[in-house]
């Protein structure tokens, strides 16, 4: 639906995953979407046929299960999906993040347990950091783990956790030595079947991103074993920390597919729409308002697949990777907010892209570290 979007960075074998990870949403995301929001989860038989096609952990290597790709192979998903304007599946979490968590992070034991099934779909992977009383500050955490004879008890509660209602697998930001602050946070993998204690709360109804399953979860004395450590004790707030660059960029792409769709439906909307004896696009006004957005959504484009560029070849410093996530959500908002204008009435209808798209790109301000946080980061590195 989108046009003339050029996209570099998509490379060699990745252009043609891009095309057939294409086709494949183009086929299933509008067949499948209302049925998901109304669930508010994604069937796993969706789970399944992304993992028959390799659309699951890309980047991680086929001696795992893996797509043997790189971040860029999983870019290129992402911008086959974002493009559909959807927000149901929580692949950016699970291969993006857990999948990636457990191979940089972990024992060859844990790789060849949890990511071959991660790759088919078997296991659905979750991170729980936020809770109810810490959200950017991950340091005020409260949920504990202590060393039992057994392993370690958790205990405690997370909040908007992507992909909390059907996780399989879900890595749990605790506080194994709260004298330490930051550096006594560690991440334990806790695998929810059977897991006595571990409760998922009910699916979280929210202004967006319906068809996204987000649930609160809780561990009311959760034993896992010693070996579902992931890295060293206390290294859990660094290690979710080396990973930002990515994540902003993941965020970033939905953005920045966001802005060039809404500029491309209220484009097609305004010339059929007949007001005051012609199409709408017949007014001055609203062509000069369609103009202002579409050049935003150029110059946003372009940023993003700068910052693609830097991050593939030499790796993506941590101010522009949130300048990245800043002002990309930011002119989505405004882009959208303009654009659902231009359609009246309609544009508040749910039936209409631009209404979903409008409600979907509030959170994107707020996850991935709030924008006042993202500023704060810039303004260190001046």
């Amino acid at each position: 639906m989108t046009r003339n979007v050029v996209r570099p960075w998509i490379t060699g074998e990745a252009v043609d995953l891009f095309e057939m990870a294409k086709k494949f949403f183009d086929r299933e995301i509008p067949a499948n979407r209302e049925k998901w929001e109304k669930q508010h989860h994604v069937d796993r038989s969706f789970w399944d046929k992304c993992g028959e096609l390799g659309l699951l952990c890309a980047d991680i290597p086929t001696a795992y299960g893996g797509g043997g790709g790189s971040f860029l192979h999983q870019a290129a998903i992402q911008e086959a999906y974002a493009r559909l304007g959807d927000r149901s599946w929580g692949n950016t979490i699970h291969s993006g993040v857990v999948a990636d968590y457990i191979y940089t992070h972990g024992t060859e034991d844990q790789r060849r347990r949890w990511l071959p099934r991660m790759a088919t779909g078997e296991l659905v992977g979750a991170l729980a950091m936020t809770e109810p009383s810490a959200g950017t500050d991950l340091k005020a955490i409260r949920t504990r783990a202590v060393r039992t004879g057994r392993g370690w008890r958790i205990d405690g509660s997370k909040i908007f956790i992507t992909n909390g209602g059907s996780a399989d697998l879900v890595i749990v930001a605790c506080s194994t030595d709260p004298s330490k602050g930051a550096k006594g946070i560690s991440l334990i993998v806790v695998e929810t079947k059977n897991a006595p204690g571990f409760t998922r709360g009910s699916v979280l109804e929210k202004l967006g991103q319906h068809g996204a399953d987000t649930t609160e979860l809780y561990f009311d004395d959760v034993v896992v074993p010693e070996e579902n450590l992931l890295g060293a004790e206390g290294a859990g707030f660094a290690m979710m920390m080396g990973k930002l660059p990515q994540e902003r960029l993941m965020i970033g792409i939905t953005a920045v597919n966001a802005t060039e769709l809404a500029v491309a439906v209220t484009t097609d909307y305004v010339k059929q729409r007949n007001a005051f004896g012609g199409p709408l696009m017949d007014k001055q006004h609203i062509r000069f308002e369609l103009a202002e957005c579409a050049t935003l959504a150029k110059v946003a484009r372009v940023f993003l697949n700068d910052c693609m560029q830097t991050h593939l070849a030499t790796g993506l410093d941590l101010p522009t990777s949130s300048m990245c996530k800043l002002w990309l959500t930011e002119i989505q908002c405004q882009v959208v907010d303009r654009c659902l204008q231009l359609h009246g009435g309609y544009g508040y209808m749910t039936e209409f892209m631009i209404a979903r798209l409008y409600a979907d790109a509030r959170a994107q301000r707020i996850y991935g570290g709030t924008n006042e946080i993202q500023k704060e980061l810039i303004a260190r590195s001046l």
